[in-house]
């Protein structure tokens, strides 16, 4: 199949499933592994888009050649062929040689694209309907999506990791996500972020992969990959799913009911055992409940907290220090119930009371 006949910016809703790229999964899905694209990541899509981005501004002056056109080669391929590693675009069927990239840049693609442009000078829009630049369109199509990859994947992270952080300490139903929807974008400058623009929907019958029978969903075509992940996200929150973040691999996954899942289903990064950090979460889980109020790494943090409250009662100690204080005792105890040689290490010579004082006061300077 060629790239040109994949909907990179098209998504199928239907109940509380969307399909993308043939594959259908629970709402919000697409939007959340959106989030999990690192920086890195983003940053050499950005990088790679640099040539595309000349390309389309040559495009809308309507002067680009064949040579501008075959430059552009390079980058697409190089692009692509990240996508392939990266989710949620690797649910496409790029292959692996790139033997599609290089059908869509012979000479006959690059001259329809030459000829589409000149006529859409002369005709306007109606030329990109004509079936006889279907070519030029669709490579046209495609380099513009491929050249504001990066920065909307930038902008989406953003804008939305602030969001779902907020979706954290919601109820996690679709009343309470749209009390936090509501909360979240009642700015006034915020109102175009929560909108959506330059979106064709329309109602199509469509055999979902699970079913047999065809299903009438509602297909969404979209003009940039930021407005097609939120649109999919907002979409999720209608039905009651979320992101979440796992605070053992530092990743989002989809919540899909009101449960507190705290951790997601997939392999801990680093555990040479090959587990979950689900499993992960539930063993320090029994161990924080299973350790008894005299435990030696209880019994510490009680008698220092004790200690920080007694300075602040003599007026010895403000508020604010005693405050931190607490925190960074807090997180110390929890950090020597995870880690057993921590425990037997550092941890108590740390939680004396002039070394938290210190370190307290350094971390407030």
């Amino acid at each position: 199949m060629s790239i040109l006949d994949q909907n990179l910016l098209t998504l199928d809703f239907w109940q509380d499933r969307v399909t993308y790229a043939g594959h259908t999964l629970p709402t919000g899905s697409i939007g959340c592994a959106a989030m999990n694209i690192s920086d890195e990541q983003i940053g050499q899509l950005i990088r790679l888009s640099i040539p595309l981005a000349t390309v389309v501004e040559l495009i809308k002056n309507g002067t680009p050649t064949t040579e501008h056109l075959s430059a552009a080669k390079k980058s697409v391929l190089q692009i692509t062929q990240m996508m392939r590693t990266i989710q949620p675009f690797s649910l496409f069927d790029f292959p692996a040689d790139g033997h599609d990239t290089q059908q869509i840049f012979t000479q006959e693609y690059t001259d329809n694209v030459i000829a589409y442009i000149k006529a859409a000078q002369e005709k306007g829009a109606i030329a990109a309907f004509q079936s006889q630049y279907s070519k030029g369109v669709g490579l046209v199509k495609l380099i513009s999506e491929l050249a504001q990859l990066g920065y909307t994947l930038m902008i989406f992270k953003q804008e939305m990791t602030e969001f779902a952080n907020k979706l954290h300490d919601s109820k996690r139903t679709p009343e309470g996500y749209a009390q936090t929807f509501a909360e979240h974008f009642s700015k006034a400058d915020d109102s175009a972020w929560s909108a959506m623009q330059n979106i064709t929907v329309q109602y199509a019958s469509a055999t979902m992969p699970e079913k047999e029978l065809p299903q009438l969903v509602k297909r969404m075509h979209y003009v940039s990959f930021v407005g097609m992940f939120r649109s999919d996200l907002f979409e999720g929150l209608c039905v009651g799913h979320a992101p979440r973040k796992c605070p053992i691999c530092g990743r989002w996954f989809l919540t899909t009911d009101a449960r507190q899942n705290k951790y997601c289903g997939g392999l801990s990064p680093g555990d040479k055992l090959g587990r979950t950090c689900r499993q992960i979460g539930a063993k320090q889980g029994r161990e924080q409940r299973e350790l008894a109020d005299d435990h030696p790494i209880k019994a510490i943090y009680t008698r220092r907290m004790n200690t920080i409250t007694q300075y602040l009662h003599r007026g010895t100690l403000d508020e604010q220090t005693a405050a931190v204080m607490k925190h960074l005792a807090k997180s110390k105890m929890v950090c020597a119930i995870k880690n057993a040689d921590y425990a037997n290490g550092d941890y108590e010579k740390e939680m004396e009371h002039t070394a938290l004082l210190n370190e307290a006061k350094a971390s407030m300077k």
